[in-house]
């Protein structure tokens, strides 16, 4: 597998599961670290850059492809939620990121998408 490739996932996987503490904090607290706009901005975080910056031969595979779109959608997911957070709206807030939530299912189906890239790129190789 590239190495790069292997390292920008796993490090994805662990940094994009940490949003869900960031979130359910921001629910309790009412407040955040982050702006809705600047979680909403798939290219801020260090898979976004390096997806920004992809070389051509990776923008053309399918687990680019498909791991950029579910990226996309997972940061306007959690804004959302966020957004909710923020304005005070606990319980919904809450419910946007519980079984069968936009949210949810995103987080999930990114996992997915980038595990599935992975296995695709080593047997590749």
């Amino acid at each position: 597998m590239n190495h790069t490739l292997q390292t920008e996932i796993k490090s994805s996987i662990g940094a994009h599961g940490i949003w869900k503490a960031r979130l359910y904090d921001a629910i309790q607290k009412g407040t955040a670290a982050n702006t809705v706009a600047e979680v909403k901005d798939d290219r801020r975080c260090q898979f976004g850059k390096w997806l920004g910056a992809a070389d051509t031969d990776t923008r053309k595979s399918p687990g680019y492809q498909s791991c950029n779109e579910l990226h996309g959608r997972f940061h306007a997911a959690a804004a959302s939620v966020l957004a909710l957070a923020l304005a005070g709206k606990r319980a919904e807030a809450t419910k946007a990121m519980e079984s069968g939530s936009d949210y949810l299912r995103v987080s999930v189906d990114l996992v997915r998408a980038m595990m599935a890239w992975a296995r695709a790129d080593a047997e590749a190789k």
